[in-house]
């Protein structure tokens, strides 16, 4: 049986997404190896391999895509496309002013869905 190994989140991403998220309320946890910041136990960024995701609604989608044409659907595996979540362009890394806005929509959408439950 094959192994496959996926490549590890960027750590200067995660530092990155880290400083970016001063002053936001949120949680990290890691999910598969990789960093992601949650809300109401609701993903709303972290980073994957050489990418930061952000979940927005379908219009935050399309505005991010449209502004940067660089973003895309996140797809963590091939095939594996996550409703609701974009991957942003490294242009958007060194702007850290638009980088905090679009966090901070991130950060909306995802505490505006009820609560996940936990499982017993």
């Amino acid at each position: 049986m094959k192994e496959s190994k996926s490549k590890k989140a960027s750590p200067e991403l995660t530092g990155l997404l880290e400083a970016a998220l001063r002053g936001i309320t949120c949680d990290r946890r890691m999910m598969f190896g990789s960093p992601i910041f949650t809300i109401n136990r609701k993903m709303f960024t972290g980073v994957h391999q050489d990418n930061i995701f952000l979940r927005l609604p379908e219009a935050g989608c399309k505005e991010i895509m449209r502004a940067y044409p660089g973003a895309r659907p996140f797809e963590p595996r091939k095939g594996l496309i996550m409703k609701e979540y974009i991957t942003i362009p490294e242009d958007l890394y060194e702007d850290k002013a638009t980088l905090a806005e679009w966090l901070r929509k991130a950060h909306s959408f995802a505490s505006s869905l009820p609560p996940k439950k936990k499982r017993k």
